[in-house]
């Protein structure tokens, strides 16, 4: 069976009020997207003393004032919080939400998000084995067990229990895409799968090094949503997005994938639709997407007239 094509967007968040953040999120579901994300981050990427709000805590703010989006991290570094209070908090904002929340969990890389917080922020391995236990201990504090113990190298409950339970159990998106560890991990705890920006390129690749991984402990492709994290430059005319792509690169360069690359969705709405259809062929159904403008309700909403109808089932 054909999937159905997901589009969600990001929520501005760095250097953004509340209320900027509200008015785009409510703004964004208006128009039909299916969901809204944040950044998990204590700090701005580029500095500390860059504004930035709490992703959870922003998160149950969003629950509370829409009505039908999902929502979700992009990614959360399970190591920053204590395992057991996030899985609860999580648990609870999906009641809030009543069951559209999305666990996007990942292992963490900015060293001071973890160390000036009180948390450890150990070599990679430790960081993936440690976001490996906190799925593990997700699962089952959002299942049917009446009370979990479980002790590993970073995970330590005993007779933990979690009431009430989600509204439904979160799906889990993990992001990533090295081949010996956090692929097979994908192929073996996610439901949905993200290709972060920056290896868009890699899209087919990455993909086919997932299946390998499925295959391997008998999972089909079917069982994990594929999801590309995208920069979309978008504007009515060829003359109106030829300065707004060259904008986009000079500022992201690759970070966000390359703007002109052979997968960039950037242009005007019909080869936007053009660039997405591309992605769809090799198996993604699913897009987190970052407008590229100062307001990005103006390119979202362009997007969800001119775009996303092309996409939907009668």
């Amino acid at each position: 069976m054909e999937k159905e094509i997901h589009f969600g967007v990001m929520v501005p968040q760095i250097k953004r009020t509340w209320e900027q953040s509200i008015t785009a999120a409510e703004t964004f579901e208006r128009l039909g997207f299916d969901s809204i994300w944040v950044n998990d981050h204590f700090y701005g990427p580029q500095s500390p003393k860059i504004p930035m709000l709490e992703a959870w805590s922003l998160i149950a703010a969003l629950a509370a004032r829409t009505n039908n989006v999902e929502i979700g991290t992009l990614v959360t570094p399970v190591g920053m919080r204590n395992p057991q209070h996030l899985g609860k908090i999580i648990s609870t904002i999906d009641h809030i939400s009543d069951g559209r929340i999305i666990a996007g969990l990942g292992s963490g890389w900015m060293e001071r998000e973890f160390t000036d917080f009180g948390m450890s922020f150990g070599t990679a391995g430790q960081r993936t084995t440690q976001l490996r236990e906190t799925i593990q201990l997700f699962k089952r504090m959002w299942g049917n067990e009446d009370e979990i113990t479980q002790h590993g190298d970073f995970v330590h409950a005993t007779n933990l229990v979690t009431e009430p339970k989600p509204s439904r159990i979160p799906p889990i998106l993990i992001g990533g895409t090295g081949p010996k560890v956090t692929l097979p991990l994908a192929a073996q705890e996610a439901d949905i799968w993200n290709n972060p920006a920056g290896s868009q390129t890699k899209l087919e690749e990455n993909i086919s090094n997932l299946y390998k991984s499925m295959h391997s402990i008998s999972r089909e492709n079917k069982e994990i949503i594929i999801s590309q994290q995208c920069l979309i430059a978008i504007a009515p005319t060829e003359e109106e997005s030829v300065p707004m792509i060259e904008l986009a690169q000079r500022i992201f360069g690759t970070h966000m994938g390359d703007p002109v690359g052979p997968l960039a969705i950037t242009g005007t709405p019909e080869r936007v639709i053009e660039q997405i259809t591309k992605h769809i062929d090799l198996g993604c159904s699913m897009f987190m997407i970052e407008f590229f403008g100062t307001d990005t309700k103006v390119p979202a909403q362009l997007f969800a007239e001119k775009v996303m109808p092309h996409f939907r089932k009668d």
